[in-house]
C-alpha cells in the first residue's frame, strides 16, 4: 500500500484502490459489528421524515453539531488582535491544541497560543503552580509585551481565581509587577466563541482603562473606536479602515488580527505582526464614541463603554448589505460631522447596479441560513434586499432578543413571509428542516457539507447545495480574506450567491438537446 514517488495520490482516489477497499471490507466484517445495510437505509429514510423532525425538535439534553465553538476560542482571537500579545489559556494542553488547529485550518497560518498544561493534580489542588510556571516561561520564551489570560472548563469547574493567581505570580516574582496581564473567565460550558471574545475584550478594557479614567475626556482625541467582535473575514478589518480613511475619520480598530493572521511568505517568521497597540486601547476612552460592528455579541463591551468610558454607543446593525451600510455610514457622519465622500457614493451605486443585474436570478430563491447571530441577521436582511426568501434561520448562540429582531426584519418585507427563526438549535435540527421543507440553498460554514451530502444521498432532486459563508471554512481556501461588510462586502456576497444559483442551473441543464436550454450562453 505504499505510494509510488512518480504517481503520488491524495486520499481520493488512493483509498478507492482495490487493496484499500478490501482492507476496509475486512475491517467492517471482523471488527465493526456493522448494522445490516437495509436497516441503515431504513433508519436513514426515517430521519428525513416529518415524524422524525417532530421528535428531533423535542430534544432537551443532547446537542448534535452545535454550529458554535467554545468561549476560549473567541478569547484567543481577541487577544491575537493586540500588538505583541500572547494568548495564554489556563487549562489543559489539549484545549489549546484544539484552538490552534481550528484557526490553523481556517486561516492557513501558524497561530501562537500557550497553555499552562493543567493535568490531574491541578484539577484536584488548583492550577496556581501551573500559572506561576506558565507565565514565567511564556514571557521568557516568546518575549510578548502582553500576556492575555483566559480559562477552560477544567479551571472554571474547580473555581480557579485568575485575578488572585496572576497577582500572586507577580508578588512571587514570576513576572514583573507592571507587566500587562489582562484576563477573562471564559468557561466553555456556557456561551460560545462570541461570548468569549466579548469577555476577553472587556478584560482588555478593564485592565488598560478602568483605573486611569481621571484625565479622560470623551471626544478629546478626535477619533472613533470600532470593535469588530468575533470576526474571521480579514477583509472586513481592511474595509472598515478604508471607508473611514475615505471619509476622513480618524479611527481606532480595537483588536485587529488582520496582519498576524495573513503574514507574507518572504522567509521571515512573524510570531507577532500588527494589532492594536497599548497606547491605542489606553486612549480609547478619549474617542467620540465606540461603534460595535456586531452588537448582538458585544453586551459586556457595550456596558463598559457606556458606564466607564461614558460613550453614547449608537444602536447600529451589522453593516451588511445596502441599507444597513447606508445607516452605518450616516451614523458615523452624524457623530463626526464628516460627509460621506463621492468615492463611497460611487461604490454604493455599483452595488445597486449589481443588485439590479442579478435580482432576477435570486428572486424567489429559498435560502436556509445558520451561523453567529449578527452574521445571520445581516444575511437575512441582505437576502430580502435582493428579493430572495430566507426560510430556516438558525443560530445556536442566538437568544430570544435576537430571534425577535430577526422576526422584525422578516416582517418588513413580503419576501420574509416563509421565514422561521430557530434560536438555540443545532445543525441536526437544520438537517431535519432541509429534509422536510427543502430550501434551494443552505448558507453556512463547512459543516453544512454533511447536510448537503445527507440530503443528496436520498436523490439528486433532494440535495440542498451549501454556499460556504461563515466560520470555520476548512474545505475551501482563501475565503477568509474576503469581505462581507460594507458595499464591498455586499458585492462579494451577491457575487457568491448569484453564481451559486447559476452553477446549480448549469448542473441541472447538461443534457445535450434535452435540458440545455434557458441559460446565459448563446452558441
Amino acid at each position: 500500500m505504499s505510494q509510488i514517488v512518480d504517481d503520488i495520490k491524495p486520499c481520493f482516489p488512493l483509498f478507492r484502490q482495490d487493496e484499500y477497499k478490501e482492507m476496509l471490507a475486512r475491517k467492517q466484517e471482523q471488527f465493526e459489528e456493522r448494522t445490516p445495510q437495509d436497516k441503515i437505509d431504513e433508519t436513514y429514510l426515517w430521519t428525513t421524515t416529518q415524524e422524525y423532525q417532530e421528535l428531533n425538535f423535542k430534544r432537551e439534553a443532547l446537542t448534535v453539531n452545535p454550529a458554535k465553538a467554545c468561549q476560549p476560542l473567541g478569547a484567543v482571537l481577541c487577544a491575537l488582535g493586540f500588538e505583541k500579545t500572547m494568548p495564554y489559556v489556563h487549562g489543559s494542553q489539549g484545549c489549546v491544541a484544539y484552538f490552534r488547529t481550528y484557526f490553523n485550518r481556517h486561516f492557513k497560518e501558524p497561530v501562537s497560543c500557550v497553555s499552562d498544561s493543567m493535568t490531574e493534580d491541578a484539577a484536584v489542588f488548583g492550577g496556581q503552580k501551573n500559572m506561576f510556571d506558565g507565565l514565567e516561561n511564556a514571557k521568557a520564551m516568546y518575549q510578548p509585551d502582553i500576556i492575555a489570560v483566559s480559562t477552560t472548563c477544567m479551571a472554571e469547574v474547580i473555581g480557579d481565581d485568575l485575578n488572585a493567581f496572576i497577582n500572586n505570580a507577580k508578588k512571587a516574582g514570576h513576572v514583573p509587577q507592571e507587566f500587562p496581564t489582562p484576563f477573562a473567565h471564559t468557561p466553555s460550558f456556557v456561551g460560545s466563541h462570541t461570548t468569549g471574545w466579548d469577555n476577553m475584550f472587556e478584560g482588555m478594557q478593564r485592565f488598560f482603562t478602568l483605573n486611569s479614567m481621571e484625565d479622560k475626556v470623551v471626544g478629546s482625541n478626535g477619533k472613533l473606536n470600532f470593535v469588530p467582535g468575533f470576526e474571521t473575514y480579514l477583509g472586513n478589518y481592511r474595509v472598515i479602515k478604508r471607508m473611514m480613511k475615505e471619509m476622513g475619520v480618524e479611527a481606532t480598530l480595537l483588536s485587529d488580527p488582520s496582519e498576524v493572521l495573513d503574514t507574507p511568505a518572504d522567509g521571515t517568521f512573524r510570531m507577532y505582526s500588527g494589532g492594536t497597540t497599548q497606547a491605542e486601547i489606553k486612549d480609547a476612552p478619549n474617542a467620540f464614541s465606540t461603534i460595535l460592528m456586531q452588537p448582538f455579541q458585544l453586551e459586556k463591551t457595550r456596558k463598559f463603554a457606556e458606564n466607564v468610558w461614558k460613550h453614547e454607543v449608537p444602536k447600529t446593525n451589522i453593516p451588511m448589505g445596502l441599507k444597513w451600510t447606508d445607516e452605518f455610514l450616516m451614523a458615523i457622519s452624524e457623530i463626526t460631522g464628516k460627509a460621506i465622500p463621492a468615492s463611497l457614493e460611487l461604490e454604493r451605486g455599483r452595488l445597486v447596479d449589481m443588485m439590479t443585474d442579478s435580482h432576477s436570478w435570486l428572486h424567489g430563491k429559498k435560502f436556509a441560513i445558520y451561523g453567529d447571530p449578527d452574521f445571520v441577521i445581516g444575511m437575512v436582511h441582505f437576502l430580502l434586499e435582493v428579493g430572495a426568501e430566507p426560510t430556516h434561520i438558525l443560530a445556536n448562540n442566538g437568544n430570544k432578543r435576537w430571534a425577535k429582531a430577526v422576526q422584525k426584519v422578516l416582517d418588513s418585507s413580503p419576501y420574509g413571509k416563509s421565514g422561521k427563526v430557530y434560536a438555540g438549535c443545532d445543525l441536526w435540527h437544520m438537517r431535519s428542516l432541509c429534509c422536510t421543507d427543502k430550501p434551494d440553498f443552505l448558507i453556512g460554514n463547512s459543516y453544512g457539507k454533511f447536510i448537503q451530502r445527507d440530503t443528496g444521498h436520498k436523490g439528486k432532486e433532494f440535495e440542498v447545495p451549501l454556499i460556504r459563508i461563515g466560520f470555520p471554512i476548512f474545505d475551501r481556501h482563501h475565503l477568509h480574506r474576503m469581505t462581507t461588510l460594507g458595499y464591498e462586502g455586499a458585492m462579494y456576497l451577491l457575487t457568491t450567491l448569484v453564481n451559486a444559483v447559476l452553477e446549480k442551473l448549469d448542473d441541472e441543464t447538461r443534457g445535450m438537446g434535452t435540458t440545455d436550454y434557458n441559460y446565459d450562453l448563446v452558441r
